[in-house]
């Protein structure tokens, strides 16, 4: 039998044997966890990115929506405004004295026309009573934007030729928004100075679509390409699409009424 005193020092190294285990087994288990688990830095560089990420394409969808959104509403609300100013202006124009072309036999009016001024007033029956939108000279998109535009390579309101013109079908005021409805037999109003030239639709322009660059609609006959005008015609034409394209509704209308004011 062993003495006492050996079975208690055998008990107490029995003791830090089972210790010295278990701290080492428990360090082994720490450092497995350690290479197991990411470390906060890289949690919290991730979180960031993520973020800046996140935050950067919530920014990018509200700008598309903001100009969605002033494209389709905002555009249309200064561009009436300048329909109303431009409309004014020209009406106070003509309430001024005009002057005579001495070189004229008929005393008619000798046009001095710039560049985006209003030369005439459009009215479209159809498209109800308060429809009334300037039209000036030329069809740049700046000038567009202030109501109808004239081809100027084609003839004025009321004269032998073809008077064609170009208005937005969305956003800018939208004033041919409804070109389209229109129907064989409806008026087209054209309004200068000194008198008021009633158009007659020959048909809708939802039934012809050409490419922009097919130029033939505007020309001076354009019934009969390359023949010499004999009648006042008119061109209206607008976009064909909702959004951006090269596709143009065109209507053609021919001069059943002129009147002095």
């Amino acid at each position: 039998m062993l003495p006492a005193a050996s079975l208690g020092q055998e008990a107490c190294g029995l003791v830090r044997s089972r210790h010295n285990g278990s701290v080492a087994q428990s360090l082994k288990d720490d450092r497995a966890d350690t290479e197991r688990a990411p470390s906060a830095q890289g949690v919290r560089r991730r979180v960031s990115v993520l973020t800046v990420v996140g935050t950067l394409l919530l920014v990018a969808g509200v700008g598309c929506l903001g100009w969605v959104a002033w494209q389709y509403f905002g555009t249309n609300i200064t561009s009436e405004k300048a329909f109303q100013q431009e409309t004014t202006q020209l009406r106070e124009v003509w309430e001024r004295p005009a002057k005579q072309d001495a070189g004229s036999a008929d005393g008619e009016i000798a046009p001095t026309v710039i560049p985006g001024d209003a030369i005439a007033l459009l009215r479209i029956p159809a498209f109800g009573e308060d429809y009334e939108v300037p039209i000036l000279s030329g069809t740049d998109l700046s000038i567009l934007n202030r109501g109808v535009g004239h081809y100027t390579s084609t003839a004025l309101p009321g004269e032998i030729g073809n008077f064609a013109v170009a208005g937005h079908r969305v956003t800018h005021g939208e004033p041919f928004k409804r070109l389209l409805e229109l129907n064989k037999g409806d008026k087209v109003i054209v309004e200068t100075r000194d008198r008021i030239y009633t158009y007659v639709m020959d048909g809708s322009p939802r039934n012809l679509t050409v490419q922009d660059t097919e130029t033939w609609v505007l020309d001076p006959s354009p019934h009969e390409p390359g023949a010499e005008p004999t009648k006042a015609v008119m061109t209206l034409t607008t976009c064909q699409d909702l959004f951006h394209s090269p596709d143009r509704s065109v209507g053609f209308a021919h001069l059943a009424k002129t009147a002095d004011k």
